[in-house]
Parts: structure tokens; C-alpha cells; sequence
């Protein structure tokens, strides 16, 4: 029998999607847990289902076949804290890397999490219907993805979107190229992911952001100031690149909003990216 473990991170509650979501798991012949974790140590407990065999060197892995968890959720940013948490509890330490950890990765293959969209909401573009949820969880494909980590200890699965109320300044690099200096003003900054900052307020930033594609966009957004005809004509010119990572330090705090959740960036932030690291169910 299939196990699930569905978890709900909206409102603290068991809303009606929810327990329709479980009853058609259960109809599908599941067993399905509910919970409403509040805190990390909770989410941690209900994790550790997920824990594979003990392995010869000690660290703590995923099962191949363990049980599948689902995150029922208004935003991305409820997604990625139980992906954070994945990361934090199956991640080894650099001391400890074993030899079958890919090269260019820092996390094992993550199990791949189903997601039940409440509310409207857009979520990865998954189905918010509770039975075809139930279907794509029982019966579907794993869609691997992209996972952007922090030298903050966090994660990335959408985008992140820095300034944007007001001019700033920082030097942003992604790999070798600079993208902008102390100094020169700046309007915004997208890291993308995903879709999710592609477009801002019109602006095209990082239109060609794929979470898939083994890469990270960027895309700084400048001001500049033109005069002609004795007139000043203000344009923005967008500088773009995309490589495995992305820094940007800025020269005061700025506000920034990743994967939706709104913060502020007191110091250098630093993305790179793990291709394939994690994954959804789809239909």
C-alpha cells in the first residue's frame, strides 16, 4: 500500500481540499497521514518517513521507495520550506561528501513531492483539482528540477526578485561576467528559476528562465539617461546573462522578495545551481 503524507501549510487547518484531497488518495487505496506542522521540528519529524536505509558511511539518505509527501499550498514559498527542509536533513557535509554524489551536486536526487494548489493559486502550474492531484501523487511522473541553493543556508525554486521600490546599488556577477558595479543605479535585479519573475511590471527580464535547463537567469535593470532635443529622456536598459551562479552584494540593505517571501538582503547573497536536485508529480 502506497503511503502518503499529506501536510498543509496554508492556514493551519484541514481545509475542505484538503480532506478531499485525502479521500481520493485513500479511494485510490492509500494510506494517508494529515498534519499540520508548525514549526521546523515538526515538518523535520514528519520528513524523517522519507529516510532510506542506514547506509555503510553513516549519513542520512532518501529512500528510493519511501513514502511520497504533498504539500498543500497558496504560495511557492510553502513549497520550498518543506524543500529547504529536505535539503537540511539529506544534504552531507563537505567533510563527509560520499563518492556516489554526483560532481556537480551538493544534495542527493530529493524524493519528489506532490503539491495540492489551494485557493486558486498557481503553483508550478499543477492541477488544484483534489482528485487529479490524488492521480498525479498515485499514478504520475516525477518532473525533475532545478534547485537554486544560498551561501544563507536556503533555497530557490522559483525566483528571486531584488529592489525594485527604490534606486540601489550593488556588484552583481554571475560566473565571470559583471553585471553591475557599486555605484551605477539600479532599478531591480531578477534571479530566475522559473517563471515567476520572468516579467516585471512589463519590464521582460529573465524571459527565457528554465527550470530545467541546468542554469540560472539574471537580469539587472538600469536606468539610464539620454539627452536630446535639450530634453532628458530616461530608458531602462536590462543586462542579462546565464551560467551556474549568481552574486549580488549590495551596497546598502535592499528589499527582496524569493519565491514570494518578502526579505531584506543586508549583506552578499549568493545562488548556484543544482540541476535535477528536486521534483514535482505531474499527471
Amino acid at each position: 500500500m502506497r503511503q502518503v503524507v499529506l501536510l498543509s501549510l496554508a492556514d493551519g487547518c484541514l481545509g475542505a481540499p484538503v480532506l478531499a484531497c485525502r479521500d481520493a488518495l485513500v479511494a485510490e487505496g492509500a494510506d494517508v497521514t494529515t498534519a499540520t506542522p508548525a514549526s521546523d521540528r515538526e515538518l523535520d519529524e514528519l520528513i524523517a518517513a522519507v529516510d532510506g536505509p542506514p547506509r555503510p558511511d553513516g549519513l542520512t539518505w532518501p529512500a528510493a521507495e519511501g513514502p511520497t509527501i504533498v504539500v498543500a499550498a497558496t504560495a511557492i514559498g510553502q513549497v520550498r520550506a518543506v524543500v529547504r527542509r529536505l535539503v537540511r536533513r539529506y544534504a552531507p557535509p563537505p567533510s563527509r561528501r560520499p563518492s556516489d554524489l554526483a560532481a556537480h551536486r551538493t544534495v542527493p536526487d530529493l524524493p519528489p513531492v506532490g503539491v495540492l494548489p489551494l485557493y486558486g493559486e498557481n503553483v508550478f502550474d499543477l492541477p488544484a483539482d483534489p482528485g487529479e492531484v490524488a492521480k498525479a501523487v498515485l499514478h504520475g511522473t516525477p518532473a525533475r528540477l532545478d534547485l537554486l541553493r544560498t551561501d544563507a543556508g536556503s533555497v530557490t525554486l522559483d525566483g528571486a526578485l531584488i529592489g525594485g521600490t527604490a534606486p540601489w546599488s550593488a556588484r552583481i556577477e554571475c560566473d565571470d561576467a559583471v553585471l553591475a558595479e557599486p555605484g551605477e543605479t539600479i532599478a531591480a535585479c531578477a534571479v530566475g528559476n522559473g517563471a515567476g519573475y520572468a516579467t516585471v511590471d512589463g519590464l521582460p527580464l529573465v524571459p527565457r528562465a528554465d527550470p530545467a535547463d541546468g542554469a540560472i537567469d539574471v537580469a539587472v535593470a538600469v536606468p539610464v539617461r539620454t539627452r536630446r532635443w535639450g530634453r532628458t529622456r530616461v530608458t531602462v536598459e536590462v543586462r542579462r546573462a546565464r551560467g551556474r551562479a549568481v552574486s549580488v552584494n549590495p551596497a546598502a540593505e535592499v528589499p527582496f522578495r524569493d519565491d514570494g517571501v518578502s526579505g531584506t538582503l543586508t549583506g552578499k547573497r549568493s545562488w548556484w545551481v543544482e540541476r535535477g536536485a528536486w521534483a514535482v508529480l505531474r499527471p
